[in-house]
């Protein structure tokens, strides 16, 4: 089975990776207390409501308009006053109602009071009512084909074009006006009796000013009017006159009938009591909305942009470089995550006159509720309580706050941070102290290993010991171990490779005198069969004398390298000499030399390189074909001489292209000796070799015909 290289620094790089589920459970736990946070909210939100509604229990006055008091409203008929945000210019243009016209209304034929029989009218208007400063603002956008204005010399306020208003003032009396002009300009007003079928002017009213001024396709009436004079109730309506000869009406419409007080319309001016109280009750950041029972708006306080939450105020960190690099760097990534809470959401109801959904349902079924909804462009998540606000055991209205979830969404923002940041700084030393930490063990194995390397050459003999480390722990065991044991592998090598040379030395003296006793013993008298034995000791001590020699060349070689002095030589001129000397040596024999003609020049021993070629030739005419050449070849590549000596003959064993040249290995079979062999030969040529700098290999022919010897030796610069 394969088992890819990993280093211990890649494994605890891995295992580091583990770390990175830490952010993901701070992650986890962050949102889950961002439920338990909106979850308070929500309940702090419903105290607010609670809180609010407990200062508007109980006061009737507040809440004794007298759509308190119906079923239902209709849109329309019981008109709003809006909030305005500064005086209108009273100039007839409208222009100072461009960023209201939204709410204002179309009135036509479903608002027809009344219409002359034949009549072609196509009377409407556009319409709505804002509240300023004490003052009732309202302005009427009449499409009229024929705009008759009252006569010069007329009494008569009822036989032209002419807006009719009547209220139940505050003090419960109906009461009628009248506003009819006689050209273009300031309005001219006046009081009506309030029988509905006297219409001749009691007096003019000065307290409505307003302008009239005609347009291309009709007519506009801007107007203002103290709210004093304004009751609950209140009622518009537009007369159109199309003939200014016979001056009859031809159609009526409008708010709602004027001519009575039980038909008017109502009318909600947003109480300046009620919005008073709730912005002295100080929740700024919250949106606080009263509303009657039928869920219009009676006061409003606050503004949704800023009602985060309690928790949506800005820390003022100082400025130092950590914040600024965080700021700069940190962030950017952290919020590839999360989002920052927009302030640029849409708030449909900003300017809502009426509030509508569950939880003021709720609220005005006498229970509190709270809901969570999303804007309309899916920005902010808005959380709304409501409670209900009671009068002599009736809900007469409910109290509404509202709350976004930036405020939580920026405090598990910033927990987030520095939970990141925590995090951010615990993994990068962690595993930066893991990094170091492997870096420091794969350090020591490296070196040991590298000295387990050095310390056996390639042959398998121990050059260098191994240090031991002192380091108290399992690494530092283990080089003791290996030290330990380089140590006695280092003896008994050194006893293997002196015992040739002791026992050369200690058996020379017993061969020498069996020898000697053996050539006296030829000399004496003795039978021919005794003397078959002489002659047979004699041949076995030739032969021990013989490897004597061989064991003792060796070690003389091995010690000589070491003192030896290299110089300049020419290669090709040594082995040309070599190759001479061996067609004199062999003469049966048949060589062929092949060289390069440039001189190869290296740093060695002429004499070593001699004996090595001595080695290779005996050892390629000893196992070459009888009849054979031994071919002989000196190449230059590159800046290496390459040696060739091949012969044809049996091939080399399978896995034995190493071993031949170790020492005391022979691949020759017993019975094919005729003398001694140790196997020292190409052991001694890989000495020489080696000591030159150069390497030898053996290896069978492509053809299968022989073998080649190849030795690459070191040339030196021309």
């Amino acid at each position: 089975m394969y088992h890819p290289p990993i280093g211990l620094r890649t494994k605890t790089l891995v295992l580091s990776l583990f770390l990175l589920g830490l952010p993901w459970l701070g992650y986890k736990y962050v949102w889950e207390m961002e439920k338990y946070l909106r979850y308070g909210q929500e309940k702090t939100l419903e105290g607010t409501t609670q809180a609010v509604a407990t200062a508007l229990h109980e006061r009737p006055k507040l809440f004794d308009k007298q759509a308190s008091f119906l079923k239902q409203v209709e849109k329309g008929r019981d008109l709003y006053a809006y909030p305005l945000n500064g005086p209108i210019q009273l100039d007839g243009k409208l222009s100072d109602w461009d960023e209201y016209r939204h709410k204002a209304m179309d009135y036509g034929s479903d608002n027809r009071l009344f219409l002359a029989e034949n009549s072609d009218s196509t009377l409407h208007f556009r319409h709505m009512v804002g509240k300023y400063a004490g003052y009732l603002y309202g302005f009427f956008e009449v499409t009229d084909a024929h705009v008759v204005y009252r006569g010069r010399n007329s009494l008569a306020v009822d036989r032209n074009d002419m807006l009719a208003i009547a209220t139940l003032a505050p003090d419960g009396k109906f009461r009628r006006y009248v506003v009819a002009n006689m050209q273009d300009g300031w309005l001219s007003a006046f009081e009506l009796p309030e029988d509905p079928s006297l219409d001749v002017p009691v007096s003019p009213e000065n307290r409505i000013q307003g302008q009239w001024r005609k347009t291309a396709t009709g007519y506009n009436i801007e107007l203002r009017m103290p709210l004093e004079m304004v009751g609950s109730k209140l009622g518009f309506a537009i007369h159109d006159v199309n003939n200014p000869r016979t001056r009859d009406i031809a159609a009526i419409v409008g708010t709602s009938a004027t001519d009575s007080a039980d038909k008017l319309g109502t009318v909600l001016v947003p109480s300046p009591e009620i919005e008073s109280i709730i912005k002295g009750m100080g929740h700024n950041n919250s949106r606080i909305w009263v509303v009657d029972i039928h869920g219009r708006v009676l006061a409003k306080s606050g503004n949704l942009h800023d009602g985060g939450g309690v928790w949506a105020e800005a820390e003022n960190e100082p400025q130092t470089f950590w914040t600024q690099f965080q700021q700069k760097y940190l962030n950017p990534l952290y919020y590839k995550i999360l989002t920052r809470p927009p302030d640029d959401f849409v708030d449909t109801l900003k300017d809502s006159t009426e509030l509508k959904g569950s939880h003021i349902q709720q609220a005005l079924a006498g229970k509190m509720a709270s809901t969570w909804r999303l804007t309309q462009d899916n920005k902010a998540v808005v959380l709304a309580a409501a409670s209900p606000i009671w009068i002599d055991d009736k809900v007469m209205g409910a109290v509404i706050a509202e709350e976004t979830t930036h405020g939580i969404r920026t405090l598990r923002n910033r927990a987030l941070e520095k939970l990141f940041n925590i995090i951010l700084i615990v993994m990068s030393i962690g595993t930066l102290s893991l990094f170091f930490f492997a870096s420091s063990i794969s350090a020591r194995v490296r070196k040991l290993r590298d000295q387990a390397e050095k310390s056996i050459d390639s042959q398998g003999r121990i050059r260098n010991a191994i240090v031991p480390s002192p380091v108290r722990d399992e690494i530092g065991d283990l080089s003791r171990s290996f030290a330990n044991v380089v140590g006695r592998l280092s003896q008994y090598t050194h006893y293997l490779e002196n015992m040739s040379s002791r026992l050369s030395h200690e058996l020379r003296t017993p061969v020498a005198v069996v020898r000697s006793s053996l050539e006296h013993l030829s000399l004496q008298p003795i039978d021919s069969d005794a003397m078959k034995y002489v002659d047979r000791a004699q041949e076995g001590v030739k032969r021990l004398s013989l490897i004597l020699s061989n064991m003792s060349e060796a070690t003389r070689l091995e010690e000589s390298l070491s003192n030896a002095e290299a110089d300049q030589f020419p290669l090709n001129k040594v082995i040309s000499g070599c190759v001479a000397g061996y067609q004199m040596t062999y003469p049966n024999e048949q060589f062929a030399f092949t060289a390069t003609s440039e001189p190869m020049m290296m740093l060695g021993v002429p004499e070593y390189i001699a004996q090595l070629m001595d080695k290779l030739i005996s050892n390629a005419i000893e196992f070459h074909t009888p009849g054979t050449i031994v071919q002989v070849k000196l190449m230059q590549q590159a800046k290496h001489a390459i040696l060739t000596v091949e012969n044809l003959g049996p091939l080399l064993p399978e896995n034995m292209a190493e071993e031949i040249f170790e020492s005391m290995v022979s691949v020759r079979s017993q019975s094919a000796q005729q003398k001694p062999h140790l196997g020292l030969g190409l052991y001694i040529a890989r000495l020489i070799a080696a000591f030159h700098g150069g390497s030898i290999r053996a290896t069978n022919l492509a053809d299968g015909t022989g073998v080649v010897f190849t030795v690459t030796l070191p040339l030196q610069p021309s």
